[in-house]
């Protein structure tokens, strides 16, 4: 039972810092190399898709995205709440100090209490419910200028339909002698 709550505390330490797994260089300019993945230590893939659970434990969105600046200080997490499978989805992007992760097994009332030994094996909990989260603003991805000064062709992903050749026009078909 205590080992659950001294890892949550742990784990809750590291989002509040504001910086997960970063290592300083140690004399020199060349970045160093990370060979392993601590217990303290999460990664993005275990986020996305992660639960996201209001004060009375039910599901109220999932993670969508992820938050960070320049530095990598990671600034919060996009939750997509409401819909369904999707559809109707509206995307919250939530402070990272607004989270308490709490394990997966525990989080969930319809799920028993596991033995579970991994402890990257959670939930981030809010205190807002779903309804709460539905009223927020609707986080809006950056979208940049459009370029039209310079004259230059747009950029394109290459994914549009490209426009139909122009038709070429037929041969006349031979006449046929009137009998």
């Amino acid at each position: 039972m205590i080992k659950p709550i001294l890892v949550t505390t742990a784990i809750g330490v590291l989002m509040i810092s504001g910086g997960l797994a970063q290592q300083s260089n140690k004399g020199g300019d060349a970045p160093e190399f990370i060979a392993a993945q601590n217990s303290d230590q999460w990664v993005f893939s275990k986020f996305k898709g992660s639960d996201v659970i209001g004060p009375n434990n039910e599901v109220i969105g999932g993670v969508n995205d992820m938050l960070f600046d320049k530095s990598g200080k990671i600034l919060g997490m996009v939750v997509g709440v409401g819909g369904f499978l999707g559809l109707g989805q509206k995307n919250v992007a939530i402070d990272m100090s607004a989270f308490e992760p709490v394990p997966a097994a525990s989080a969930s009332s319809q799920a028993p209490v596991t033995g579970s030994k991994d402890p990257t094996n959670i939930k981030l909990k809010v205190a807002w419910t779903k309804e709460e989260l539905q009223q927020a603003p609707d986080f809006q991805y950056f979208k940049p200028p459009a370029d039209t000064a310079s004259g230059a062709p747009p950029v394109t992903t290459g994914s549009g339909q490209r426009p139909s050749p122009a038709p070429t026009p037929m041969a006349p078909l031979p006449q046929q002698p009137k009998q």
